[in-house]
């Protein structure tokens, strides 16, 4: 291997790189921002009953009664 040769990043890395070095703080905005939104504490028993009560959609639903 010659003394020269450099790893390859591709541009995408780099700019993550350049955006992570410029705001030290970004990723734990980001983790910050993922739990405001999808980290959420699951209510199992209400999630079961929601599940129970879902009625089954009735095939070919386009032509019911009034269609005729």
């Amino acid at each position: 291997m010659p003394f020269f040769w450099k790893p390859y990043t591709s541009d995408v890395t780099s700019f993550i790189e350049e955006l992570k070095a410029k705001k030290p703080t970004l990723e734990a905005e980001q983790q910050a921002g993922r739990a405001l939104l999808w980290d959420k504490a699951i209510d199992r028993d209400a999630q079961a009953e929601y599940r129970a009560a879902n009625v089954p959609q009735k095939p070919y639903v386009y032509f019911g009664p009034s269609s005729k």
